[in-house]
């Protein structure tokens, strides 16, 4: 596709945002005990011909948000609206959406140019518009010989591009998907979560993308919303979210993230420093917490922003796991009682140390953040 013809295509699908106001839904507990408040009046913008993930555990409220939006799931409250117009009570298949699912929903009695022009079809299109709209998308997804194959005929990684091609033959305003690559296996499931990416980027379709994975998310992602029992914890880019958690749930949840509690022992230009035992640890930059002198926190530190100490400089600890993982080599190690992960690349420069072993660990300044602590657990801001 030439430049102009690609930013034509981006140029329609401008405006094309996606706005919820105050949404809510309420479901009744299957024993009639009472209620279920499944989304909690959220609000948030999806940005037009970005694709956002929507982010969290099982239970959190993001496939409900993306069964409103689709149609599937009456809205209890609030409004979605698409580039300004409200579409709660319109008709899902008036919505002008595509919906991407988990079990890619390919018709087997149909072969896979039948399965891709279904919803052109059903749209009551001209044959030879049809005809050139799927060519044209078999020709895009790579799917060029085998048109006349059935869906059981085929791996599941060329069923999931099918189900992209009929996604977006009908030049939907919004791509909708649900947990797309969960029936595939790590190393398909990596290989489909870049093809989607460059599609998406390639089409400038605004997307929304639900998923569990911390890992898919920050691959494919504009911006992320971590999710967590009906509410929004946090939104950003996938670095603005790693590097800035506003609480102990979304660090957690993206990434791996060890915490180590302390006091604050001071302020200074070159930023706070916490006392962690009788360790002095400098955080350069807090994040969303402004500490206080002699406030107790808890650091949030990531395991690439620990290395281990050739010297006698550094928190003291114990090795209590020792795992070799090809290209790293991953420890975890007590530290006045916490866990501590830490992940060490090109393993085969050192030895790999045994379980038992006294190290020291030096922490990147630049990389801690400072969470606030109610009741010794570190809380939202």
């Amino acid at each position: 596709m030439s430049h102009s013809k690609q930013e034509n295509t981006q140029n329609e699908y401008n405006c094309n945002n996606v706005t919820l106001n105050n949404l809510e839904k309420v479901f009744t507990k299957h024993d009639k005990s009472g209620e279920l408040i499944a989304v909690n009046k959220v609000s948030l913008e999806f940005e037009s011909s970005k694709l956002t993930t929507l982010l969290g555990p099982s239970g959190c409220g993001k496939t409900t948000i993306l069964r409103m939006i689709a149609g599937f799931e009456q809205v209890t409250s609030g409004d979605i609206s698409v580039g300004g117009k409200s579409i709660v009570g319109t008709a899902p298949n008036k919505r002008d959406l595509s919906m991407v699912f988990q079990s890619y929903a390919l018709f087997p009695h149909m072969d896979i140019y039948e399965n891709i022009a279904y919803g052109l079809r059903v749209k009551k299109l001209p044959e030879s518009e049809i005809k050139e709209r799927t060519n044209k998308v078999i020709k895009l997804m790579q799917l060029d010989g085998m048109e006349r194959r059935y869906p059981n005929q085929i791996s599941g990684g060329q069923q999931q591009r099918i189900a992209l091609a009929r996604a977006i033959v009908i030049e939907p305003k919004v791509l909708l998907f649900d947990e797309p690559l969960s029936n595939l296996d790590a190393k398909l499931r990596e290989y489909m979560r870049d093809e989607i990416r460059k599609l998406q980027l390639r089409l400038g379709i605004t997307s929304i993308y639900v998923t569990h994975d911390q890992n898919e998310a920050m691959a494919i992602s504009d911006k992320v919303v971590i999710m967590n029992k009906g509410n929004i914890e946090q939104y950003g880019t996938p670095q603005e979210i790693y590097y800035q958690p506003r609480n102990k749930f979304v660090a957690n949840f993206m990434g791996k993230a060890n915490f180590i509690g302390g006091t604050v022992q001071g302020k200074e230009k070159a930023g706070v420093y916490v006392k962690v035992g009788d360790y002095s640890v400098q955080v350069r930059n807090p994040g969303w917490h402004d500490p206080k002198q002699g406030e107790n926190v808890s650091l949030v530190i990531r395991p690439e922003a620990v290395k281990l100490s050739e010297g006698n400089e550094g928190l003291a600890g114990t090795i209590t796991r020792s795992t070799f993982l090809g290209s790293i080599a991953e420890y975890d190690i007590d530290i006045l009682g916490n866990s501590v992960c830490v992940q060490v690349y090109n393993p085969q420069l050192n030895s790999v140390l045994e379980v038992g072993s006294d190290v020291r660990l030096l922490l990147d300044p630049a990389c801690i953040r400072a969470l606030p602590v109610k009741n010794g657990e570190s809380d939202e801001i």
